[in-house]
Formats: C-alpha cells, sequence, structure tokens
C-alpha cells in the first residue's frame, strides 16, 4: 500500500505572490487602454484632501544641514507668477498680403439721388484647389556670321538636371510628406485629381535627388550642432525594409542630437540602439549631454570633458504610472515634483538670465531635491521592488544625482523635452507612411527632418526655405554652405 506524501503549501506567500501578479497586470491592462485611447498629457492634478492627510506617509520632515524643511521653504506656489490677463483678441484678422476679391452689393430699390455715409465690409477667407503652371524656357538660337557657328541663350541652373519638376513643387513633394505627413502615394492621387499623371517611383526619385542635392547642407549641420557645450539626446525608432528579412521589417533607429540654445537639431539614422552611433557622432563633444535613462548613455558620462545628466519628466512618467499601485506615495513625488516645474515656468514667464535662473533655483529647488532624494530612500524599503511604485523609487534613487544636477547651470534644462518635441513630427509621419523603404532611404529621411525641424523652431516657413536653397545650392559655393542652414538663411535677392 503506498504511503500519502505530505506538500506543505505556504499560503501566504502564495496569496503575496498572487496580489502582486494582478496587480503587475492591472496596471498593464490599464497602461495598454491609455496609449489606445487616453492622451499622453501627463498633467498632474493632486487630490489636495488625501494628500494632505497622507503626506509624510509616517517619516519625519527631513533636515536640511540644521535646518527642518517646512512647507513654507519649500513650496512654491502659482500666486508667486504674475500672469497678465490679455483681452480678448476678437476675431482673427486675415493677412494683408492675401490677393482680395472685391464683391461689391448694393441695397435694393434705386440709389441714384442717395448719398453714400459708409460701407461695411466683411471678409470671408476662401481658398481654391492648387493650381499648376508650366514655366516655359525659351532660348532664341542665333547664326554667327560667315558660319562660324551658333549661340542660344544659357539654360539656368536646375535643382535636378533634366527633370520636368521646378524648385517650387519639389520642395512641395518634401514639405507634404515631412511636415504635413502625407506619403507619396497620397500626393500621387491628389495630383491625379487636378490632371497631372505621376508614378510613385517618380516621386520617390525626385525626394532622393533633393535629398543628395542637400547633403552637402546636413553634413555642415552636424558640424553646427555639435559647438556647443550642453546637448539632449534621444532616440526613436522607425521601420525600414530589408532585403534580407522577408514579409518582415527591420527596427532602425534615429538618433536626435538637439542644441537648444542655437535651436539646431540633427537626426541620424542607424540599424540599431547600440552605442556606436552616438559614439561617432560625440567623439569630439566636450560638455553637459541630457539623456533619458538609457544604459547606453552611462559611457558617455564616464569620458573625459563630458557631464551627464537626466530627465526629470523621465522619473515623474513612473510615478504617474504607479499611481495606481501606491496613489500616496506617487502623488506625494509629483506633488514636490510639481513645485519644482512651478519654479521653472516662474523663471520662463519672468525671463529670468541664466545667473538669476540658478540663484533661484539653489534657493528654492535644491531643498526641495535634497528632501525628496532622501525620502525615497526610506520609502524604499516600505515598498515591493518589483512593484510599480517600487521600480519608480528604484529609478530615481539610483540616477538622482543625475536628475538633479540642472540645479548646478542656469543654462541647463530641468528635463528632455526640447528634443523630444523635435521627435513628434516622427511619430506622426510614421503612422502615416509606415515605413521606409531602405536603408539609404531611412537616412535620407534623417536629413529631411533635420533641416526642416530646425526651420520650425526658427519659426521659417519651411517651402519657402526649402524652395530658395533647391534654386540657390546648385551655383553656390561649397565653402559658403553654411549660409544656407536654417538658422542662418537670408532670402535670395
Amino acid at each position: 500500500m503506498q504511503q500519502a506524501t505530505t506538500i506543505a503549501v505556504d499560503y501566504k506567500s502564495l496569496s503575496d505572490a498572487l496580489q502582486l501578479q494582478v496587480m503587475q497586470l492591472t496596471l498593464r491592462i490599464s497602461q495598454l487602454e491609455k496609449m489606445l485611447f487616453g492622451s499622453r498629457h501627463e498633467r498632474f492634478v493632486p487630490d489636495n484632501g488625501a494628500v494632505a492627510q497622507q503626506l509624510t506617509l509616517g517619516l519625519q520632515a527631513e533636515a536640511i544641514g540644521e535646518r527642518t524643511i517646512t512647507k513654507e521653504e519649500v513650496t512654491v506656489t502659482r500666486t508667486n507668477i504674475q500672469v497678465e490677463k490679455k483681452p480678448h483678441p476678437g476675431r482673427m484678422a486675415l493677412p494683408a498680403d492675401l490677393p482680395r476679391e472685391i464683391i461689391t452689393i448694393e441695397p435694393e430699390g434705386d440709389t441714384t439721388n442717395l448719398k453714400k455715409i459708409g460701407e461695411e465690409i466683411t471678409e470671408q477667407l476662401d481658398i481654391t484647389p492648387s493650381k499648376f503652371f508650366v514655366r516655359r524656357f525659351v532660348r532664341n538660337k542665333y547664326a554667327l556670321p560667315e558660319g562660324e557657328g551658333v549661340i542660344i541663350g544659357k539654360l539656368p541652373s536646375q535643382p535636378i538636371d533634366k527633370c520636368i519638376a521646378g524648385p517650387g513643387l519639389l520642395a512641395q513633394v518634401i514639405i507634404d510628406k515631412y511636415v504635413d505627413h502625407l506619403p507619396l502615394y497620397r500626393q500621387e492621387q491628389r495630383f491625379s485629381r487636378v490632371g497631372i499623371t505621376l508614378a510613385p517611383s517618380t516621386l520617390c526619385n525626385w525626394k532622393s535627388s533633393v535629398c543628395s542635392l542637400i547633403t552637402p547642407l546636413y553634413n555642415a549641420m552636424v558640424k553646427e550642432v555639435l559647438q556647443t557645450n550642453y546637448l539632449h539626446v534621444d532616440e526613436t525608432t522607425i521601420k525600414v525594409l530589408d532585403t534580407d528579412k522577408k514579409g518582415t521589417t527591420h527596427r532602425g533607429y534615429f538618433w536626435v542630437y538637439h542644441n537648444s540654445h542655437q535651436k539646431i537639431v540633427i537626426f541620424d539614422y542607424r540599424k540599431g540602439r547600440d552605442p556606436e552611433g552616438p559614439s561617432e557622432i560625440l567623439k569630439a563633444f566636450k560638455g553637459h549631454l541630457q539623456t533619458d535613462g538609457y544604459q547606453v548613455y552611462v559611457e558617455f558620462g564616464q569620458r573625459e570633458g563630458i557631464i551627464l545628466l537626466h530627465c526629470i519628466a523621465h522619473a515623474r512618467r513612473k510615478f504617474s504610472e504607479a499611481l495606481q499601485n501606491d496613489k500616496p506615495r506617487s502623488e506625494y513625488v509629483l506633488q514636490y515634483m510639481q513645485q519644482l516645474y512651478a519654479i521653472e515656468e516662474h523663471a520662463r514667464n519672468n525671463k529670468l538670465s541664466f545667473d538669476e535662473i540658478y540663484k533661484l533655483r539653489q534657493q528654492k529647488a535644491v531643498p526641495i531635491l535634497e528632501h525628496l532624494g532622501k525620502w525615497m530612500k526610506e520609502a524604499y524599503v516600505q515598498v515591493t521592488p518589483k512593484s510599480s511604485i517600487g521600480k519608480a523609487l528604484a529609478y530615481s534613487i539610483e540616477r538622482w544625482k543625475a536628475l538633479s544636477l540642472y540645479t548646478s547651470n542656469g543654462m541647463l534644462h530641468i528635463d528632455n523635452n526640447p528634443v523630444e518635441n523635435s521627435i513628434r513630427p516622427v511619430a506622426i509621419g510614421r503612422k502615416n507612411y509606415l515605413f521606409a523603404g531602405s536603408h539609404d532611404a531611412a537616412q535620407e529621411s534623417a536629413m529631411i527632418y533635420s533641416l526642416l525641424g530646425t526651420c520650425k523652431m526658427h519659426k521659417l516657413n519651411p517651402w519657402e526655405w526649402l524652395k530658395d536653397v533647391l534654386i540657390r545650392l546648385p551655383d553656390h559655393p561649397i565653402n559658403k554652405i553654411n549660409e544656407l542652414l536654417p538658422h542662418k538663411w537670408k532670402p535670395g535677392t
């Protein structure tokens, strides 16, 4: 007769593990629902009633030196920021340089013997579909006397030799795709509605030819963006067709380098997310480098001459995601981070100098950061490390020195948002055109995003800039190529 085997089960441990798993899965479902249906805006509105009772979470107020942090010392409220109320501007004024079609309307009845005492003007903005036109070059030919030959007028240099498209049309194709996110096949459909038949391959060839022409501009801007002691860096994905991967796409990466003081951005396409790309670009860089917490960037912080700082927005995002897991602790951190951003808003609204920003941060932000850093370490031992709040705390604790480093210099930003703002057009564009046709096409896109992104930061009309550059580039001296860069460009005469 077989003897029964007794198995001891630790039901409490099993219950705790299952509760943690349920909590993690619930949070994951919430995050996925937010990605699908919700806004990605991270504005935090605290529950003042609940937070007021739970702020300390059993922890005593922290001492800084010989001084205890009090609410009055660390809190920056919006009441300190003077907001000027502007009168409502009324209806938008239509640009004066737009052509006007005048329609005069007389009242009913005979007005022959009436005296006109004024008029009432109502303007209506309207549009007609884009109209193509043909630029015809007529070059007269003349025979020289005594059979010495024939002379003919010289055809102006063209962006693309023997191409039917003029510089304005070439610029429009580029702007439509990379600014207005209209894929080439949709542009083809739009052209066909006005009777212009263009094959998708033709539009693709035009794009590639334009990219060949602007390559010297891109190379010059890569050098320009590195002529600074402060850079933001980030990366984003792009799907790329690869002949070696049948039935799927390759995941490539745009590495983005943003010079926020000169308002220059460059995109550099790489096949992978390894450190080879940034190592090549940043091999001679010296100064402050601001990044997210991606491990590849840690190496740069160990290089001589580079000071690595991280992004408060990334740390804040993790506590936003942990709200459902541990609302009291998450709100406690988010409320203090909100105060840090209120300090930055005050500096921005009052247009403070770098020196004034530094002094403001030392007075207001540093005590908050010191208190919060110490509080996080004490809170971490009270939570489950694998929970969302545990991961959020661990992320910030590990990087707290680099997260707080922005207070050491008034020129530094609290976060990496300037470079993330430059990446947004890529995120919108890839939803429409889905993928790049090749690795070369992905690098062409990187060049265009760089130049047009810099145009945007300098509030230039990208079509006007690109059309002018395409006209001038064929005859422009290569040693003066920097004159055509968006941040240095002056319209041609």
